[in-house]
């Protein structure tokens, strides 16, 4: 018997590596039955995929250990002359299906088309005489199928488009599953652990609870969510009403994501599942997915070392049964790029929760409706749960038919924790300093500049005081120092009178008590998640606790290139007659005015709502590759540095990572760490910033470089000498 391989590292036969495909299959099948697809075309997808292996340029790719061999066909476009349209048909598969497979056993690979059809059907010929050497039990009665492809099932020139309906969703399911299977079986995990732990895990949490009070229950939202598992929901609840323990009610014995809008918050949220709600789950089924997912799991000591990587790849796979993630990690698919189905197959028997949704800008929202719509039509569920509900967005889902159930009212209790003051001026030092005497006091500016701009100010006037700044421009070591030590200030237990100047990266990332908020307006949503840093557990007294400065008859920093002008017209005229106690109805009463459709028609926010979404519906499939989307995604043109003078400073240590990456005889893991420690010291500056210095590239290898910014950095005030006048990103 002839053995044909399909992997050198480690070295693996195409029998041996089929075997795992299908045991994951099996798997698969089992945990998930109802997914919306034909299982006996996956198990066929997943038999066949890769037979186009047994071709000899792809043997002696793997006997010379070479990346590429000239002339070779990738042998995911080879692999469908194992497909027997012919046997299909009799057993009454329809073109539509059988096209399908043709395709998802095609493009399980992203690869290049660089030959033309004489060259493909030559080599597909040659297949003939391998397959006769090739035995594989599992393969009795298939053949090779010397009859010339029929143009309705596949062509290396076209593709399954949206155009085609139906069809397409039908063949994102059977291509991502496909997809799912072989890369869980090349990284030697499994598809999917399953959930048979959540509600058990949730009796048991009710049950501490009573230990402490006899008669503690869930409540009234969280046996709202529980009653309603198997419909979407769209829910207002206000912060403090055990949201995180409701969307786990919600999810059940089901595969979920909990989805934020800020990774500060995402990493809380998972510390606290971990540690508080779920202990007992930690690490074998509980994921954390955005872009320094290994740096937490690195840093995490309770995961032992000899498990980080395998934990981080079953993340990344998608295959732990509750992830809580950012939702570029999850809705770029939205732009069906090259590669993208995967996630959406995946996600069709999933639940997600997408939380504060009104946190998010004009394109991120646009990208959740449409993806939502996606995910409604391949079978999974969603749940929108949120302190603040925008009208206008019901508006929209209900134009993308999305179907889902409301509760006749929010879930929004009797206290009150705020009495704002309304200030028909800019924010300025002065009124800082009049109001800080004793106080904690958190100061929000919408940029940087502004937040620098005060903070040099107080630091000069009050230099005894203490005084700190956050914002986004602070290496990751840094920053994460700074963030441990607003929460400290920022907790009840702590008594010092201290001042906070910040962005949005506070509004809601960080749990933190401040005892005065001073902000500038931005927009209503905005206001009411940065009031959300004061008071959060404590009733209201006599003295204003929030100051909002409107900017009187100008506008606030931001306004314009960053805050949409007619929200921030709308939230300072429905604040001027508002002064004093303002209670959590009143709030959504004041949101229900700003962001209601016929009041927001014409503005720029709805007009870039309806601009991304009119091009996702036009766009065509597979136009774009991942890296382009990820950069689309996040509407961030930003650049990764290390500031010149962190680089002077951690000369040494920056090295030695370096040589550990480029060691050949480093472990994987021990190539993560070192990126993990370079990451340390860099910062992501909008790239328009970081063009205006003198930049240094240190490569590390072909495909990774670091670069090393001219620009003055303090661990105080972070990148400073590149914020000009025309600065307004947060």
């Amino acid at each position: 018997m002839t053995t044909f391989y399909a992997k050198s590292k480690p070295l693996e036969t195409i029998q041996q590596h089929t075997d795992k495909l299908l045991e994951n299959y099996q798997q698969l099948s089992e945990l998930y039955p109802e997914i919306k697809t034909e299982w006996e075309l996956l198990y066929l997808a997943c038999l066949l995929h890769d037979l186009g292996k047994m071709s000899n340029k792809f043997q002696e790719k793997i006997r010379k250990e070479k990346k590429t061999i000239p002339g070779e066909i990738p042998h995911n476009y080879l692999s469908v002359a194992f497909i027997d349209s012919k046997s299909l048909k009799k057993q009454g598969y329809t073109n539509q299906q059988i096209k399908s497979l043709y395709h998802a056993v095609a493009y399980h690979h992203v690869r290049a088309i660089n030959f033309n059809e004489e060259e493909y059907q030559l080599e597909r010929e040659k297949l003939a005489e391998p397959f006769e050497k090739f035995k594989y039990e599992k393969l009795e009665g298939y053949r090779y199928c010397d009859f010339k492809l029929s143009r309705r099932y596949f062509t290396l020139e076209n593709r399954i488009m949206k155009e085609d309906g139906q069809l397409f969703f039908d063949y994102i399911l059977l291509k991502g599953l496909l997809n799912r299977i072989d890369y869980a079986a090349s990284a030697g995990i499994l598809v999917e652990q399953p959930n048979d732990f959540l509600e058990e895990a949730m009796d048991q949490l009710l049950l501490t609870f009573q230990k402490k009070n006899s008669a503690a229950e869930w409540n009234e939202l969280q046996r709202y969510m529980c009653a309603h598992q198997a419909d979407n929901i769209v829910v207002v609840a206000e912060t403090g009403m055990g949201k995180t323990e409701a969307g786990l009610l919600w999810l059940g014995n089901q595969k979920g994501f909990f989805t934020l809008p800020v990774r500060t918050s995402i990493n809380a949220m998972y510390d606290r599942i971990s540690q508080q709600i779920l202990p007992e789950i930690y690490e074998k089924k509980l994921g954390l997915l955005h872009a320094e997912t290994l740096n937490q799991y690195l840093d995490d000591k309770e995961i032992e070392d000899d498990k980080v990587d395998d934990y981080f790849e079953r993340t990344r796979q998608l295959s732990l049964p509750l992830t809580i993630c950012t939702i570029d990690q999850l809705f770029d698919f939205v732009y069906f790029y090259a590669g993208f189905e995967p996630k959406l197959a995946t996600l069709s028997y999933s639940k997600v929760i997408i939380d504060e949704i009104q946190m998010y800008s004009p394109d991120l929202l646009s990208y959740l409706i449409y993806g939502l719509a996606c995910i409604q039509k391949v079978g999974g569920k969603f749940c929108i749960m949120t302190a603040t509900l925008p009208g206008f967005l019901i508006d929209y889902l209900h134009k993308f038919n999305l179907q889902f159930e409301q509760p006749e009212h929010a879930f929004i209790s009797e206290r009150v924790r705020h009495r704002i003051a309304v200030v028909p001026t800019r924010l300025e030092a002065d009124a800082i300093i009049e109001k800080q005497q004793g106080k904690r006091v958190l100061v929000i500016a919408n940029t940087v500049k502004e937040a620098n701009r005060i903070y040099a100010e107080l630091r000069e006037r009050l230099p005894e005081h203490k005084i700190s700044l956050l914002h986004s421009r602070f290496i990751r070591k840094d920053r994460s120092l700074k963030e441990a030590e607003i929460v400290k200030d920022g907790s009840l237990k702590t008594g010092e009178a201290c001042i906070w100047i910040a962005t949005q990266v506070v509004e809601a990332s960080l749990d933190i008590d401040f005892d005065i908020l001073m902000t500038e307006l931005s927009d209503l949503n905005g206001l009411f998640q940065r009031m959300g840093r004061c008071y959060r557990q404590r009733e209201v007294e006599e003295e204003p606790n929030v100051y909002i400065f409107n900017g009187g008859k100008k506008y606030n920093t931001g306004v314009g290139p960053v805050i949409d002008e007619t929200i921030y017209r709308l939230s300072k005229e429905v604040l001027e007659s508002k002064s004093g106690l303002l209670t959590e109805q009143e709030k959504l009463n004041m949101l229900d005015a700003v962001y209601a459709m016929e009041k927001l028609q014409g503005s720029q926010y709805l007009k870039s709502l309806d601009g991304t979404l009119d091009y996702l519906n036009i766009l065509d499939p597979y136009s774009m590759d991942k890296k382009e989307v990820q950069q689309k995604f996040r509407n961030i043109d930003s650049t990764t540095v290390i500031p010149s003078p962190v680089y002077q400073e951690y000369q040494a240590v920056i090295a030695e990572q370096v040589e550990i990456i480029k060691d050949k005889q480093k472990t994987k893991h021990e190539k993560s760490k070192a990126r993990a420690k370079l990451n340390e010291f860099q910062v992501a500056l909008p790239t328009y910033i970081c063009l205006k210095g003198e930049q240094t590239l240190l490569r590390i290898n072909d495909y990774e470089k670091l670069t090393i910014l001219a620009c003055e950095y303090g661990v105080e005030t972070g990148v400073q000498e590149l914020i000009k006048d025309d600065d307004l990103f947060f």
